[in-house]
């Protein structure tokens, strides 16, 4: 009997245990539209088990009765159910994107996207992967309303610059990159390592004081989930570069006749007696443009148990350059590691640290004289190599700048190399439900090296003519770190009353030094000898420099957040900052700021409107700062230059450079927003609309007028620096999504946006009452100006009126001598702007500026099946560029523009007649100025991902294969190179010697994952 109730009771467990464990599958779906998702993860919680749904969202997994699963996929939040008895789970997972209970950063904290009461933008990692950029800055062109970005030269690794609502500053106006809580450098990112970007662009960037002013962006990387079963993911991608734009220029034939005309026209002997076998000649730009390739691949493995979470990852970009051969290039390595864990219930840790290394060459670019100046000047007549096959020597009858440019490329010799390491570390404690405490500290630390080589050569009587050979080396320290420090209290009382407190601290502190020196005689006048070490020539001048610095901040933050039913919300914050950049009087600032908001959708009256999902209001006014000045400007410092006698002879020395100003302090921007954010038609529609203010007052401006007694006007010396600016921006921003369903296999989104901006100048106090910068031609006034009543950084120059036809017309007109000769029928004719009947330089005027009136950005993505489908587009309306490439000599080549020059009375009325005698017609006036505006299609992809069916034989979770075409095509009446580029200066940006071009890029890549 014993026997038969034990069997009993064995069986009856193993059928019982046998029975615990069962197979459940099911579909995950999206919410918002109904339609599966692939590749979401299915995970038994607490465990490393698990698996992901095929294209279909279908999955299989055999689990426990008890067991948890947890559903997760990017984008979507996290769904947990618990198995019991169930065999069939379908799950619909809510989209984080369109989802108001959303988290994002907004600085010191987070906030749920409802409750955000600030002007905020954010761009998320689906939007990087679509656009494929090779920097961060990229990716926010056309994405986000009210941020431009500009490229001073399509260079491979050229810098870009970012600007928030407008120009605030004659200074740098760049925003500051916080990236996971420290300050950092956007230039050395990966984006295939953000996971978000999100953009402060109002009053709400006042947490952060005095580097807030110019707007701040916030950088998330890409950490791994809870209980989720590590994933590979491999990104591999081969890109073909070439120019997207080549000018229209003379070949040799129209190039004689037109030679041959300008000498006529002056009564000289004609410089080609036969024009007919001069042909077409050489293409200068053909030479100089290659096609170049672009490799970038990328490893990362994310994942994470109950208690810890990972991501690590690396990468490897190759990019060359479209002109200059081997000369030119971009290269960049990144490690990054990622952790997070759960030390107790209490207290968590979190910490990264990426690892960037940057080698660069590059050519002279953007300038009289730079490489692709010359290109565009050498005339198509002359060859590429002499009868001896050496570079063809460039007459010096073109100019003294002007030069063969593919030799100028060949004796190029700059290298430069970044090593760079920057993370954080941080920790949370938990006191209790309510309170949590932070501190993390976050640094970087770099190391560069530079060299650059100029041979013995000899361009025949040129500028860029050596005699003597040289190497200079520079190396460069930077260190910095962020300290924080802060409490957060979060609490709802009677389940209406929302309140959340924060109370911190910063620290922030950076220090370097910088060394270099010049050494001459390199021997064998080789790039293989090129180092200080070898070059024992004697310099007859100081050949060394170096400098160290050290700069500290010390900050004191508080904000309160309050809302009362989720309805009615108001933030308010201050900080405190002292900085050592500033006298003992003033280098103390306080930086208000409040914002509110009210979710009109929550109120009775709006329950009956079923159109509507959400809408609210909010406004927000502030006082932001900006720093971003040279050091010590309230002292004096010995970099000024001077010469000194001893016992009779003249000795070289240093001597006190610009005059201090004590009361120097802080640029200060006040900022006020109002917009309105809308959700329609069951979350399927998003309106976010905002009107903006931003007006920067104390702007800093340098060498202010003071008696020649104070020796302003040795080397080196300047007039002191002081707050006496005011610049205001304002406009208008509007950004509207719409996504849904054709089908059920097929779905598209759709986001467009746009942003009006009106510029102006408020006060210049520097006693002229302007501020004048860039450069035209050779030796002519500033083309630039900051002056009150205009846009920073407009045109100033002579306003035209046509060509003067005959000689009557001539007469008939004020005299232009003054200009820099009598006008001749076929010549400009110039406006007598001020109406005293002579034309002077009091008749400058303004020709408009680079600063657009409005930007646009239209984005759409399409989804069938398992193809992929995203096109990119952006827009810049109302901006001017200065054509500044074409030489003021007689002898150069020409836009082929010229061909309609003027001959004759009525045969054209814009572009001058030909001569080599001298003329007005190449002084500064709206004749070189361009309306800029553009429509660039940037990015234009399509991708395939293979189905589970296939993926699973080959034992991968997805196999994706693109192919992409980045700068597809700009729409222009911009004669240039590229219409979105920009020097980026304040006051000079927007003038081009001949722009590097963006290239067109054609790549094919695979995501894969295991």
């Amino acid at each position: 009997m014993k026997k038969t109730v034990l069997f009993l009771f064995l069986t009856f467990f193993c059928m019982t245990t046998f029975a615990q464990r069962h197979v459940v599958t099911g579909v995950v779906s999206s919410a918002e539209d109904g339609t599966p998702i692939p590749f979401a993860s299915v995970v038994v919680k607490g465990t490393t088990i698990g698996t992901s749904t095929d294209f279909d969202g279908k999955y299989s997994i055999e689990v426990t009765e008890d067991a948890i699963l947890a559903y997760s996929m990017i984008g979507f939040e996290t769904k947990e159910v618990l198995v019991e008895s169930q065999t069939v789970i379908d799950v619909i997972l809510l989209t984080q994107t369109t989802g108001l209970d959303e988290v994002i950063v907004v600085g010191y904290g987070t906030q749920k996207k409802r409750d955000v009461t600030g002007a905020v933008s954010i761009v998320d990692s689906k939007t990087i992967e679509a656009l494929k950029p090779v920097k961060v800055e990229q990716a926010l062109q056309g994405t986000t309303a009210g941020v431009t970005v500009t490229s001073a030269s399509g260079a491979p690794g050229s810098g870009l610059d970012i600007r928030i609502r407008g120009i605030s500053t004659n200074g740098d106006a760049s925003p500051v990159a916080i990236i996971d809580g420290y300050q950092g450098d956007l230039g050395t990112l990966n984006p295939d390592d953000i996971e978000t970007i999100t953009v402060l662009k109002d009053a709400q960037a006042a947490i952060y004081g005095t580097v807030g002013a110019n707007g701040i962006i916030l950088i998330t990387t890409k950490t791994g989930r809870k209980n989720t079963a590590a994933t590979v993911s491999f990104n591999s991608s081969i890109g073909i570069q070439e120019t997207s734009r080549k000018l229209p220029v003379l070949n040799a034939t129209e190039y004689g006749v037109l030679l041959n005309e300008a000498y006529a026209a002056n009564g000289e002997a004609l410089p080609f007696l036969n024009v007919a076998n001069l042909g077409k000649g050489t293409n200068w730009q053909n030479e100089l443009f290659e096609r170049a390739p672009v490799l970038n691949n990328n490893i990362s493995v994310n994942g994470g148990s109950d208690k810890i979470v990972y991501s690590l990852s690396a990468s490897d970009l190759d990019q060359k350059g479209i002109v200059g051969k081997d000369k030119t290039g971009y290269k960049r390595n990144t490690a990054r590691v990622n952790l997070g864990a759960d030390l107790s219930d209490n207290f968590k840790m979190k910490s990264s640290v990426i690892y960037t290394y940057i080698k660069r060459k590059s050519i002279n670019e953007n300038g009289l004289g730079s490489v692709l100046f010359n290109a565009l000047n050498m005339p198509s007549t002359m060859p590429v190599y002499d009868s001896n096959g050496n570079y063809f020597l460039a007459p010096t009858s073109l100019g003294i700048e002007i030069i063969n440019p593919l030799a100028q490329i060949a004796d190029t010799y700059n290298d430069y190399n970044l090593k760079k390491l920057n993370g954080n570390f941080s920790l949370d404690y938990e006191y209790s439900k309510h309170l949590k405490a932070t501190a993390r500290i976050g640094f970087n630390t770099s190391n560069s090296e530079s060299k650059t080589f100029s041979k013995i050569v000899d361009y025949g009587g040129k500028v860029f003519d050596k005699t003597r050979s040289s190497v200079n080396q520079n190396a460069e320290n930077f260190n910095d770190y962020t300290f924080d420090a802060f409490v957060t209290y979060d609490n709802t009382f009677n389940e209406k009353h929302h309140l959340s407190a924060t109370l911190g601290t910063t620290v922030f502190k950076e220090w370097g030094n910088h060394l270099d020196a010049t050494g001459y005689d390199v021997p064998n006048n080789s790039w293989d000898f090129a180092d200080i070490g070898l070059a024992n020539g004697v310099s007859d001048s100081k050949s060394v420099g170096s400098w160290t610095f050290d700069q500290r901040r010390l900050s004191y933050f508080s904000r309160i957040q309050y809302d009362y039913e989720g309805k009615y919300l108001l933030s308010a914050m201050i900080r405190r900052d002292a900085s050592t950049k500033f006298g003992p009087d003033e280098s103390v600032a306080y930086f208000p700021s409040a914002t509110a908001g009210w979710v009109i959708s929550d109120e009775d009256f709006m329950s009956g409107i079923e159109e509507i999902d959400f809408i609210k209001l909010r406004a927000s006014y502030g006082l932001l700062g900006s720093d971003k000045i040279d050091s010590y400007k309230y002292i004096s410092q010995l970099d000024g230059e001077a010469t000194y006698v001893f016992d009779g002879v003249l000795a070289p020395g240093t001597a006190i450079g610009a005059n201090p100003n004590p009361t120097v302090k802080w640029e200060e921007s006040e900022q006020f927003d109002v917009g309105v954010d809308v959700k329609l038609l069951n979350n399927k529609i998003d309106v976010n609309a905002d009107y903006f203010i931003k007006t920067t007052n104390d702007l800093l401006i340098g060498n202010i007028p003071v008696s020649g007694i104070l020796g302003v006007a040795a080397p080196g010396a300047a007039g002191p620096t002081v707050n006496a600016g005011t610049v205001r921006n304002k406009g208008f921003e509007f950004a509207v999504g719409y996504r849904g369903n054709i089908t059920k296999d097929l779905s598209f989104k759709v986001n467009y946006n746009f942003t009006t901006l009106n510029n102006e100048v408020l006060e210049v106090n520097n006693g002229s009452g302007f501020i004048e910068g860039g450069n035209f031609g050779v030796g002519q006034p500033a083309p630039s100006r900051m002056e009150v009543g205009k846009a920073i950084g407009y045109f100033y120059g002579y306003k035209t009126d046509g060509i003067f036809q005959n000689q009557a017309e001539v007469d008939a007109h004020p005299s232009q001598t003054a200009l820099g000769a009598e006008a001749s029928p076929g010549d400009i004719r110039y406006v007598d702007i001020n109406g005293d009947g002579k034309l002077t330089s009091d008749d400058r005027t303004n020709l408009g500026d680079p600063i657009p009136d409005v930007t646009m950005g239209l984005n759409i993505s399409v989804n069938y099946k398992g193809f992929d489908f995203v096109a990119y587009s952006y827009a810049s309306i109302g901006n001017e560029m200065v054509r500044n490439y074409e030489r003021s000599n007689s002898n150069v080549n020409r836009l082929s523009t010229s061909l309609n020059r003027w001959t004759g009375a009525g045969t054209s009325n814009s572009v001058p007649r030909l001569t080599t005698a001298a003329t007005a017609n190449n002084i500064f006036s709206d004749y070189f100025v361009e309306d800029a505006s553009f429509l660039r299609i940037q990015n234009v992809q399509l991708g395939y991902t293979f189905p589970k069916s296939i993926t699973e034989r080959l034992r991968i979770s997805k196999l994706r294969f693109y192919g992409s075409v980045a700068n597809l095509y700009t729409f222009t009446d911009y004669t240039g190179f590229d219409p979105a580029a920009s020097t980026g200066a304040p006051i000079g940006g927007g003038i081009d010697y001949g722009f590097y071009p963006a290239a067109r890029t054609f790549t094919f890549g695979l995501n894969l994952n295991f």
